[in-house]
């Protein structure tokens, strides 16, 4: 799983899987997009209020990517960051 943000538009993109097959974007509420395939893979949720929806993603294990600058963080199993 990968998290991509884009700070500057308040956006954030949780990739299950790379988009490999045709994906439909359900449209969920106002906030959230999920985009699926016919045979009903979930590819990846859309966030449009990402700072409300995540909270502070920078104190969870997880990759972040910037989509902005392409700048990556994640946390390495001792919990530390590592670029």
């Amino acid at each position: 799983m990968k998290i991509t943000c884009d700070p500057k538009y308040n956006i954030a993109y949780i990739s299950f899987r790379e988009k490999t097959a045709r994906v439909e974007t359900l449209h969920v509420s106002d906030s959230v997009n999920i985009d699926i395939t016919p045979d009903g893979t979930i590819y990846g949720i859309e966030l449009l209020n990402a700072k409300e929806q995540l909270g502070d993603i920078k104190d969870r294990k997880s990759l972040v990517v910037n989509i902005a600058t392409t700048k990556k963080t994640k946390a390495n199993s001792s919990g530390k960051r590592s670029r």
